[in-house]
């Protein structure tokens, strides 16, 4: 029998095939696992002789990731990381990759349907249609996008993407994000508050972290001056989905598009699924068969990389170098 020189297992996917990633592991000569496990004891029995981890929704804690005694490298499918803990993966010199750029063109065309769908009302229309009322005076206002102010919660390659696109339609775009000191072209950097007061459109593009969690809330609804449309393609978290409730059945806000929530599925009493201006899809915006398939290449490449001593394309954790567990070049 074949000896493998690494193992590596996919603690979980949902996605129907993983033939991009035999093909890739398949270059090294490695073993390639399909756990579908998510609890942490499975997940430490399933991964403890594992060189390496594909990881989708399996939460790798501390304590799971100091089980892995051969992990290397841990490699999202996906943008979000929030489902490791990075601090624990740093102080075992495990390398946590992901890809961050896989979706752009899927995502902010999604966060651009919902705005373009609450504006001009069509799911709404739909609705109405299919119930028997055609009249179109049941869906006024309707407001001109032209000359509106898009105002982004993050301006990462997606955001940049979404003011992009809108700009096209006469839309202005403003952008809170503390990690930039100038605007990108095109988008005038503002102060959170500012960005909250000024829009028309909010729309998130962070990442969900310690200082994300909870970041648009009941004081936050209060502060929009312009009762804006709140897109949210980013994690469900970072708005409190309670104080959205709120704001919604006070008319603090006009509407809402929503592709994440806090609790996905939504609870069926949850009051936003009876909400005319609320529109929901089922966290879908990084999808197309074309990302799919990239996304699972280049989780797998990112694992293989590191198991071949070079650094993957996009390395989170950037406190790991100089003491992980592998040698690297590059």
């Amino acid at each position: 029998m074949k000896q493998h020189s690494y193992q590596v297992v996919i603690t979980d996917c949902d996605h129907g095939s993983i033939e991009e990633e035999k093909e890739v592991f398949a270059r090294i000569g490695a073993e390639l696992i399909l756990a579908q496990v998510r609890e942490e004891d499975e997940v430490i029995r399933a991964c403890k002789d594992a060189d390496g981890l594909l990881n989708q929704y399996a939460l790798l804690t501390r304590k799971v990731l100091e089980h892995l005694p051969k992990c290397k490298v841990v490699a999202r499918y996906g943008v979000g990381v929030d489902s490791v803990d990075l601090k624990a993966a740093t102080d075992l010199g495990i390398i946590v990759a992901n890809v961050p750029d896989y979706c752009i063109d899927e995502v902010s065309d999604h966060a651009i349907a919902l705005i373009l769908s609450l504006v001009r009302k069509t799911a709404f229309f739909n609705a109405k249609i299919k119930t028997g009322q055609w009249d179109f005076r049941s869906g006024i206002p309707i407001r001109r996008i032209k000359g509106k102010t898009l105002g982004l919660i993050g301006s990462g390659k997606i955001g940049l993407e979404v003011a992009k696109k809108l700009s096209s339609f006469g839309v202005r775009a403003i952008a809170f994000d503390p990690y930039l000191k100038t605007g990108p072209q095109g988008i005038e950097l503002k102060d959170f508050d500012a960005v909250l007061k000024e829009s028309d459109f909010i729309s998130i593009h962070c990442p969900l972290n310690d200082s994300t969690r909870h970041l648009i809330g009941e004081k936050e609804f209060k502060r929009m001056e312009k009762k804006p449309l709140l897109i949210n393609t980013s994690r469900g978290p970072i708005i409190d989905e309670k104080a959205l409730i709120h704001a919604l059945q006070e008319g603090l806000i006009t509407g809402a598009g929503l592709d994440v929530l806090e609790k996905e599925p939504p609870d069926s009493v949850n009051p936003m699924l009876a909400m005319e201006n609320v529109i929901l899809s089922p966290h879908v915006g990084f999808y197309s068969e074309e990302s799919i398939s990239e996304l699972k290449r280049r989780t797998a490449k990112n694992v293989s990389d590191v198991l071949t001593g070079k650094w993957p394309g996009s390395v989170v954790n950037q406190e790991v170098k100089g003491k992980a567990r592998v040698p690297m070049s590059g």
